[in-house]
């Protein structure tokens, strides 16, 4: 390996991306030390590497200014991907998914600017709010509805994540990137939160009705987690990368009731697909994007990246893992304890 192995922060790292992370930062000889509240997170994404000699897990927020702090200044690096993520949560759970985003993203910018961390910050493409024009550059406008529509207060705490990111950068000099992910998806994934192919899969397995949540024309793209991951690594890699902003995800479309019958396909289900008005999923007042869609070009000049998964795969990989969680039994991995009480030092 040319370059020197370093010691990573990954905030959410038992979450479903930081998860696939933290795997491939060890395969390649990386130590990482994963924050994680399990608020959504699981241990059993680590259960793979838990007992790693490299590995390190922290029950812990980032909310706890004085915890990010400390392990950061142990790390030669941090990559911050713990949020509240999906949209059920944020539309349910408003005013504690702003606070998380915003209030965790300045505790990790604090202590990374302390100890002169590089940070690779995860962005979101509901940064874009409702522009549906594509593909979308990362100088697109963002285009947003009223402030009490519960949905846009992710998109503005994302924003306020990254203008918080990029002005250490650029009045302190702070090493810092930022990526938009696009729909990521994959083994792991949760059905819950909103996530629409894990819901979809789960449902079709089960022989229940697919639920298409408007009228189904809204176009998305989709990226699977391990080319999400190896945009991250080279980004991560790449000192071009430091004060860039760049957008993750592919260039497939499908409107949403095109992805229920390619689910009802792949899996050989015989479920029938059912529209749902959003006002009967979310609270009154929801608002949705007609398309979503990355322009890439950055990241791929810059790096040479390009997906190596269409839906197809994403699809067939996603049924396999949903597949494999039903028939495996429910496995329990110990929670290590926090700092300066294991058995092991921290890194």
């Amino acid at each position: 390996m040319d370059r020197e192995p370093t010691t990573y922060l990954v905030t959410g790292g038992a979450g479903f991306i930081g998860s696939h992370l933290a795997e491939a930062l060890l395969a390649r000889g990386d130590s990482v030390v994963v924050l994680d509240d399990l608020s959504t997170g699981d241990t059993a994404n680590l259960a793979a590497v838990m007992d790693h000699p490299r590995l390190r897990f922290i029950r812990g927020s980032v909310l706890e200014p004085e915890l990010v702090a400390d392990l950061a200044r142990r790390c030669d690096a941090v990559v911050h991907l713990a949020a509240a993520v999906g949209v059920r949560l944020i539309v349910e759970q408003p005013l504690k998914s702003f606070t998380t985003n915003v209030r965790g993203t300045e505790n990790v910018i604090a202590a990374a600017h302390r100890h002169n961390r590089p940070l690779l910050l995860a962005s979101t493409s509901e940064i874009y709010g409702k522009n549906s024009a594509g593909p979308l550059t990362e100088t697109a406008d963002r285009i947003l509805g009223q402030t009490g529509v519960a949905r846009w207060s992710y998109s503005t705490a994302k924003a306020v994540d990254e203008i918080l990111a990029l002005a250490h950068h650029r009045e302190f000099g702070l090493p810092v990137a930022v990526v938009r992910l696009f729909n990521t998806v994959g083994p792991r994934q949760s059905p819950a939160y909103g996530m629409v192919i894990p819901r979809l899969v789960r449902q079709a397995l089960a022989g229940e009705p697919l639920t298409v949540h408007g009228d189904g024309r809204q176009r998305r793209c989709f990226a699977h987690v391990a080319d999400v991951v190896d945009a991250l690594l080279r980004l991560l890699d790449h000192p071009g990368a430091v004060g860039g902003v760049f957008n993750v995800g592919t260039g497939e479309e499908v409107s949403i009731a095109e992805l229920a019958a390619r689910v009802v396909a792949r899996t050989g289900s015989d479920s029938p697909i059912g529209l749902i008005p959003y006002d009967q999923v979310y609270a009154s007042g929801f608002e949705d994007m007609e398309r979503r869609v990355p322009d890439t070009t950055r990241l791929r000049e810059l790096t040479g990246w390009a997906p190596r998964f269409g839906l197809d795969a994403i699809l067939d990989s996603t049924i396999a893992d949903v597949r494999r969680r039903a028939a495996a039994p429910q496995v329990t991995v110990p929670e290590p304890a926090r700092p300066g009480t294991g058995s092991r030092p921290l890194v």
